[in-house]
């Protein structure tokens, strides 16, 4: 299986990640933890909270029309396993953050670049599991 390496969009999109963490925590005192905005996005208790939280949301989901704006062209979207598997990803991916208490953004991003000892073992903890979970299906699984 040939894995697709992008360093110069991988490049700009960790910084434009990084830049979006900064200026949330700049001007609104806020950590970006995805999954915490989009888990308060569902409960609506504070209207300007959710204002902010739909704001977010929707930059993120808005990305590919930026994208076909500069380029003319939508992005290729190709996913080397199947819509099952993403599904049973995520879904797992959801039970981790409500059990580590955050998301890779939250804890890889911001908690590490506040020199958080929980977000190190946090980042260390799921970075280990991805690694060992690509080496199982890779390797001795031979793959999707």
């Amino acid at each position: 299986m040939e894995t697709a390496f992008t360093p110069w969009a991988s490049l700009g999109g960790g910084a434009l990640i990084g830049l979006a963490a900064v200026l949330l925590m700049a001007l609104h005192g806020r950590i970006l933890g995805a999954t915490g905005i989009l888990g308060g996005l569902l409960r609506f208790t504070d209207p300007a909270d959710w204002s902010l939280r739909a704001a977010i949301i929707a930059g993120m989901a808005t990305g590919p029309l930026a994208w076909l704006l500069v380029t003319g062209e939508l992005p290729v979207i190709d996913l080397p396993v199947p819509n099952w598997g993403v599904v049973l990803g995520g879904l797992i991916v959801g039970v981790g953050v409500s059990y580590g208490g955050g998301c890779t953004s939250g804890h890889g991003v911001c908690g590490i670049a506040r020199f958080s000892r929980r977000s190190l073992v946090a980042t260390a903890s799921f970075m280990a599991t991805a690694i060992a979970t690509v080496f199982v299906i890779r390797h001795l699984l031979g793959g999707w």
